[in-house]
């Protein structure tokens, strides 16, 4: 890609080094106050430490912490950057504005508005702060776990994590939980987040062909990579290599060919209306 010297987004923040982490804002007398109140009031400890971690939330990042400096957290600025860019034209003549979202960038584990994002989930977008949660060590296992190497792959999980803010954005996402609410059994919830998934890599390919188009960001080979991103992350794929055989109703991203079939399509179209997986 070619990313180096491209604008960089100011919304990204930096909740690494140990900041965010379970009990690290703490410290342990506040560990030691929590204790004597769960005492004093008979609530369960650990609900009351959930609690204080879900009200640091909304507090301001350390001085600095908005703008980190090493390799990595420029290339997501930058690619940040080109998306708030994309979204803000594909958008512009709709009746929903592009309101751009903010990126946490963490090491191990931070809290967010949807609970505690870790390293083990993965990169998430959570509806309830309008974030991106990501911890830059998953790129590393993008290449060494998955096989799927390069910088565009690299850029197709955030913009794929984007897509899910345009979904709030538009209100599909709550449409879906409320679907998802309202199904009758686990399979049918599951092909909900299914559909949902998908139609977010279908996004993360619109902004891919504009970023390519009107930016001239992407080179030979980078779409190549992000479909085999794509393939590597798929729910069969995955299962095979964790548990050694597929169940496809307990899909919730989809197939590696569904997850190909749709970042392709939005690859080639750059239209978000060809990423309509819902049927309406």
């Amino acid at each position: 890609m070619r990313w180096e010297g491209g604008r960089e987004s100011s919304n990204v923040e930096d909740a690494r080094g140990g900041f965010g982490r379970r009990g690290a804002g703490l410290g342990c007398g506040g560990l030691l106050l929590v204790g004597i109140v769960a005492l004093l009031t008979g609530r369960n400890p650990l609900q009351l430490l959930q609690t204080v971690e879900q009200a640091q939330v909304g507090q301001p990042a350390p001085a600095g912490a908005g703008q980190p400096e090493d390799p990595e957290s420029k290339f997501v600025r930058v690619v940040l950057a080109s998306t708030e860019d994309v979204w803000t034209d594909v958008l512009k003549n709709t009746k929903t504005p592009y309101e751009a979202p903010h990126l946490v960038l963490f090491s191990g584990s931070t809290p967010s508005a949807c609970g505690m994002a870790s390293a083990a989930v993965g990169p998430f977008y959570c509806p309830g702060d309008r974030k991106v949660y990501l911890d830059t060590s998953f790129f590393q296992e993008l290449d060494q776990r998955f096989g799927a190497p390069g910088e565009f792959a690299a850029a197709y999980v955030v913009a794929h994590e984007i897509g899910h803010h345009v979904q709030n954005l538009l209100g599909i996402s709550d449409e879906v939980s409320e679907g998802q609410r309202r199904a009758w059994d686990e399979a049918q919830a599951n092909d909900l987040s299914v559909r949902l998934e998908l139609q977010a890599d279908c996004l993360a390919g619109v902004w891919a062909f504009h970023a390519d188009r009107d930016a001239h960001l992407i080179e030979p080979g980078d779409f190549e990579s992000g479909l085999k991103a794509a393939s590597a992350i798929g729910d069969d794929k995955i299962q095979e290599r964790s548990q050694g055989y597929v169940v496809p109703e307990s899909f919730t991203h989809g197939s590696a060919q569904q997850r190909v079939e749709w970042l392709r399509r939005g690859l080639e179209s750059g239209d978000p209306n060809a990423c309509e997986t819902f049927g309406r």
